[in-house]
């Protein structure tokens, strides 16, 4: 039958999410080819009234056509009987969360169905109703006035804007202003909200407030990409830094002890990696090196678990490392302090050291290359005390050598 439009009642219209591109669409098909299906109405219980069903957007489009009336079907059902057949028959076009779980308030306040009536009608559990219900219940009502107009996505409002109202209610007010204000799309939306989750107080207000800005600043860092060379450099050094902790964990579980020439050719290696490290350094801009903090000590200036903890500062104890792997903890020494005649053997524990005062004595500060007699981390030390450090056995020998010592005389000068 045709009906004409004052006699159409729209109070279940806010059930239903306006969608603009839909609406357009729909509108230059009824332009070319007319109005194809009619709208489902039921008996309003006045003479001449019908409350509208289903069709709300065909009565919208043919009156942006100028149109006066409208193909309708009249259904014999009441009012909630009819709503939930349409939402049966509509069952494949997948009705946003927010529009079913409008339905279920609307039949639960108005016509009095309980959770598991409407679970059995809707052929769902009682905890899927309790959850779409609460969504509703959950967020602001002028946020959903503004995703029945179609000023906010039912989706966004899902995925973004609930989350928002269960912590902040009022953020998730000026949130929604913001994105139908500024037309913000389903990306854009996702973006303002994952700053948000992530900011402190002060920085949400500013999104807030302007989340064009934000949004600006997003499209201008996403139009730079980063360089490839660079990101390969950064997988390089990555490399690097695991091949470095595996080598370290291949030579803890080593059992048998490395002789002279292994260690000297491991040695060789380091430094040949540790060069390459240092020019790649010197390439950087001087404000991207590294720079220890105020009061901290340099990155290599500190002693790692293999290296000895020795200081040479001026008139300090210098002291054997304890623990090294192939030395042992009681300070066995080499035959060379038998030969060169000494006082009595030091305590056990001890090493005795040469006197502070002898000007021949030589020794660069703590972290430096050839720190103390036998360099750090069984590492020679070449550049200081040439002389008598040669006298000394490799500190990998030192375990075995034979004898006990007293002090190492020196010549002054």
């Amino acid at each position: 039958m045709r009906l004409e439009f004052h006699q159409l009642e729209r109070r279940l219209e806010h059930l239903r999410v306006h969608r603009p591109e839909a609406q357009r669409r729909l509108v230059a098909s009824l332009a070319v080819n007319g109005q194809q299906m009619p709208i489902v109405v039921v008996a309003a219980g006045q003479a001449d009234r019908y409350l509208v069903i289903d069709g709300y957007q065909r009565i919208r489009a043919l009156e942006q056509l100028g149109r006066d009336t409208v193909e309708a079907v009249v259904w014999t059902l009441n009012e909630p009987e009819a709503l939930l057949l349409d939402r049966s028959l509509r069952w494949g076009e997948h009705d946003t969360a927010l529009e079913q779980g409008w339905l279920l308030v609307e039949l639960e306040q108005r016509f009095g169905y309980g959770l598991e009536e409407l679970a059995r009608r809707f052929d769902r559990s009682t905890s899927w109703v309790s959850r779409h219900m609460g969504l509703v219940e959950l967020l602001p009502e002028s946020v959903q006035q503004q995703v029945r107009r179609g000023a906010i996505a039912a989706q966004v409002a899902m995925k973004y804007l609930v989350p928002v109202a269960r912590s902040q209610p009022d953020d998730c007010r000026r949130m929604a202003e913001g994105i139908a204000r500024h037309r913000l799309s389903s990306r854009e939306s996702g973006q303002l909200y994952a700053a948000w989750r992530t900011a402190t107080r002060v920085v949400r207000e500013r999104l807030l407030e302007q989340p064009q800005l934000f949004l600006k600043t997003q499209r201008q860092s996403e139009a730079q990409p980063p360089s490839p060379v660079m990101a390969e450099l950064e997988r390089d050094l990555e490399l690097i830094t695991a091949i470095g902790r595996r080598a370290n964990r291949r030579l803890c579980g080593v059992t048998v002890e490395l002789d002279q020439l292994q260690c000297e050719q491991i040695q060789i290696k380091i430094r040949d990696a540790l060069r390459e490290l240092g020019r790649l350094e010197a390439k950087l801009p001087h404000q991207a090196k590294h720079k220890p903090e105020q009061g901290g000590e340099d990155v290599e200036s500190k002693p790692t678990g293999g290296d000895s903890g020795v200081e040479c500062a001026e008139g300090k104890q210098v002291r054997d490392s304890a623990g090294v792997e192939g030395e042992p903890v009681d300070g066995a020494r080499g035959p060379a302090f038998g030969q060169l005649g000494g006082a009595e053997p030091a305590a056990q524990g001890e090493m005795r050291t040469l006197p502070s005062a002898d000007p021949g004595v030589t020794c660069k500060l703590q972290g430096q290359p050839g720190a103390c007699v036998g360099g750090v981390a069984g590492q020679r030390s070449d550049s200081e005390l040439s002389g008598t450090d040669l006298l000394l056995p490799a500190p990998w020998h030192r375990s075995s050598a034979e004898g006990g010592g007293g002090t190492l005389p020196l010549q002054s000068g």
